[in-house]
């Protein structure tokens, strides 16, 4: 397929030398090279295809870099990118030494923010709109918030402080509503008409001219404001957005790309923030997405000749098999809950939903609601799980110790995952659950497989109280995993060869490695034990005791080196009196990639040829 006017964009401002009337073509060519490119490579695919004319639109009025553009959440840039040059990055697209998904000015200086999760960028704008001030800078800052992110909190937090920015303009990307019949056409004249410079100069005039009148003039400008919010209350409800600050205006077409740039053309004279309501449809130029967004949200690699809905269908996974287990104890277990933040489907909680509908709660893009709407069930007698990504869990760290942990609740924390994660990079890695949850004292379990997942997890709704947490990885589980099956121990020792002085220790997804790893040693003539853990936090019982016969314990983790299970287990061996020689083989998290998981090992070193060859450098030093 060829795109002669996307060829012609090769670096930021080239979308501005196309004539007025190609644009409608150069969204069609950018929404079908998105569709076949991630279709390829995988990544965001339905938010993407609904911004691409507010996208163009943007590029086509601002002056990058000096205007600045934040995406929230950050996954709908993929037209940004296109427009700033790098089409031909999209041949690696989430992949070790490609392209980000996300925006990152390592890559160009036309993105502005690391950006990954959702709710934060309206702050953030806030500030980089204020700095300009401050440094009297020219240049406009335009955030776009998907309606998602307006079930947080956060984005309400930055409203809330918008002061008088006259350089901040906040879109909202609202892909759920459509603009009502009955109103439309009222909605778009008086959108035009607030749009004209000339209607921001008359009323700055009139409030002027007014507020100089004395006694009467600010009595005038209040009655006139009151009257003028109960006109847009009738037809907008927006007074919200207006109260806050903002100057409103819309809703409007998100997917007119000619009157978009018009009216943004219009705004680069403000008064006041302003407030921009745009609709558009997720999915859009594809049918299968328009029609099931959700499920088109984020792909992997995809046919496009033979779609099918995942929810009809759904692969197996980790999140498949604990939603749908999670849905039989819901079965027997009348008091069980279900709470997800926007992820119904990307934790398998869609099962309980069908099965216990009552019981199921989605509370939007709110992690920290989430946690402590859990408290509230678990303090009435309850058994509320919360479903979230580890990624995502770092967001309710406050409501995990303040909520929950003081008072002990029976809240379990089902942390979906976990671990080292493919192709969004540095945003989305879950590696610091199992310190963060450990040091207030929640205990820790990971399966490594589906069968130990269904046993702990029924163990922890049936018989565990308390704070607890059942961590997991993205994806399907390994061969070499399954083939242990579970055991009901809270630790396993997997690999056993006689004499072994060595002993290699891991747990999840990891545990791979290392059982990959003793065979490699074995064929460097050294014995190796291989221990798996199940429970991370507390140390399991007799796990210390185990170890103590060992000259060279190494212990490898997909976590967080700094408060590590390897430091703490490090640390409880020394304290027991073992004097061996520790390897801790950890996650930097300074050195984060978007690469896939075996590249993220190796770079990482904990693949198992670094793990073998860390333990033979110091058998050979050792002579062991």
């Amino acid at each position: 397929m060829t795109y002669p006017l996307l060829e012609r964009i090769q670096a930021p401002g080239d979308v501005k030398l196309l004539a007025e009337n190609d644009l409608p073509q150069l969204c069609e060519e950018i929404r079908q090279f998105l569709i076949q490119s991630v279709s390829s490579t995988g990544g965001h695919l339905s938010s993407n295809l609904g911004v691409v004319e507010l996208t163009v639109a943007l590029h086509r009025t601002l002056d990058l870099p000096q205007d600045k553009i934040l995406f929230d959440v950050g996954h709908q840039c993929y037209t940004h990118k296109l427009l700033t040059g790098r089409r031909e990055g999209f041949a690696a697209l989430r992949q070790k030494d490609g392209i980000s998904g996300f925006p990152n000015p390592k890559e160009s200086n036309c993105d502005t923010f690391v950006a990954g999760h959702g709710s934060a960028a309206l702050s953030t704008a806030i500030g980089i709109a204020r700095a300009k001030k401050i440094k009297n800078e020219p240049g406009k800052v335009v955030v776009i918030v998907g309606d998602g992110a307006f079930t947080g909190g956060m984005v309400y937090e930055g409203m809330n402080n918008v002061s008088k920015l006259n350089n901040l303009i906040v879109i909202l990307n609202d892909n759920k509503m459509s603009i009502s019949k009955n109103v439309g056409q009222m909605a778009n004249y008086l959108t035009k008409l607030r749009t004209d410079p000339k209607y921001f100069h008359a009323k700055a005039q009139m409030e002027t001219m007014l507020d100089s009148i004395p006694l009467i003039g600010d009595a005038l400008v209040r009655a006139l404001q009151g009257g003028k919010q109960l006109v847009r209350r009738g037809i907008y409800h927006s007074t919200m957005f207006e109260e806050m600050g903002f100057q409103y205006i819309g809703p409007v077409d998100g997917h007119d790309v000619i009157m978009l740039e018009q009216m943004l053309n219009n705004l680069r004279e403000q008064f006041a923030p302003i407030f921009l309501h745009v609709v558009t449809q997720k999915g859009k130029g594809l049918k299968q997405a328009e029609e099931n967004p959700g499920e088109f949200h984020a792909v992997s690699s995809i046919d496009l000749n033979h779609l099918t809905d995942p929810e009809l269908s759904p692969k197996d996974s980790f999140s498949t098999t604990f939603g749908s287990t999670l849905a039989e104890l819901g079965n027997e277990e009348p008091r069980l809950c279900a709470i997800t933040a926007a992820m119904k489907y990307g934790t398998g909680l869609n099962f309980f939903k069908h099965a216990h509908t009552d019981r199921f709660f989605d509370v939007g893009m709110a992690e920290e609601h989430a946690v402590s709407f859990a408290a509230g069930l678990a303090s009435q007698g309850l058994l509320p799980v919360v479903a979230i990504y580890s990624t995502f869990f770092q967001r309710a760290y406050d409501q995990i110790i303040h909520d929950v942990n003081l008072m002990k609740l029976d809240v379990l924390f089902a942390v979906d995952r976990a671990g080292l994660v493919p192709g969004d990079g540095e945003t989305h890695q879950g590696i610091y659950d199992t310190a963060f949850f450990s040091h207030v004292g929640i205990p820790v379990y990971a399966p490594a497989n589906y069968e130990e997942l269904r046993y702990w997890l029924t163990y922890l709704v049936r018989e565990a109280r308390g704070p607890r947490a059942i961590r997991y990885a993205r994806g399907d589980q390994k061969p070499a995993l399954q083939a242990l099956g579970c055991t009901g121990n809270t630790f396993d020792r997997i690999e056993t060869h006689p004499g072994a002085r060595v002993a290699l220790v891991s747990y999840g997804a990891e545990a791979e490695e290392i059982i990959a790893a003793c065979d490699l040693l074995q064929q460097h003539h050294v014995a190796a034990d291989c221990y798996k853990l199940v429970r991370l936090y507390p140390l399991p019982d007799g796990l210390c005791e185990a170890l103590q016969s060992y000259d060279l314990i190494l212990f490898a983790e997909d976590s967080i080196r700094t408060g590590s299970i390897g430091q703490q287990l490090c640390f409880a061996l020394q304290q027991s009196g073992w004097r061996g020689k520790f390897l801790l083989h950890a996650v930097d998290n300074t050195h984060l990639l978007h690469a896939n998981v075996p590249q993220l090992r190796r770079d990482q070193q904990l693949d198992a040829a670094a793990l073998t060859a860390d333990v033979l450098a110091h058998c050979k030093e050792k002579q062991l």
